[in-house]
């Protein structure tokens, strides 16, 4: 199954720039984005790959939770470098609403660097 909607998926500048691509913030999840050519400068190139990681692997799972449906999909991502790292990146379709939208995204174990 595919993530239901997910032409309609919505990804927030702020999501990027001051969560997975920012330096500062404790995830720190910035070096591993940057390390695949990713850049703050260049925020939508990240979007667009989280976007099209949706539309091309399939749900690996989900759970329910108080705020709605959470969708984990797994596999390689297309980066600006070349290379195809293996990346979890977590949806929710909120209670009320069809559109998912990005929770979060960081390397599977054992993901190439």
């Amino acid at each position: 199954m595919k993530l239901p909607n997910h032409e309609h998926a919505l990804v927030e500048e702020r999501k990027i720039t001051a969560y997975l691509l920012a330096e500062e913030h404790p995830a720190g999840k910035a070096a591993f984005f940057a390390a695949f050519g990713f850049t703050l400068a260049q925020w939508h190139a990240l979007r667009n790959a989280l976007l099209h990681h949706a539309a091309t692997h399939e749900v690996a799972g989900t759970s329910t939770t108080p705020h709605g449906v959470k969708y984990i999909i797994e596999g390689a991502m297309q980066t600006p470098n070349g290379r195809s790292p293996q990346v979890r990146v977590v949806w929710i379709v909120d209670v009320g609403n069809d559109a998912p939208r990005l929770v979060t995204a960081y390397p599977l174990t054992g993901g190439t660097i």
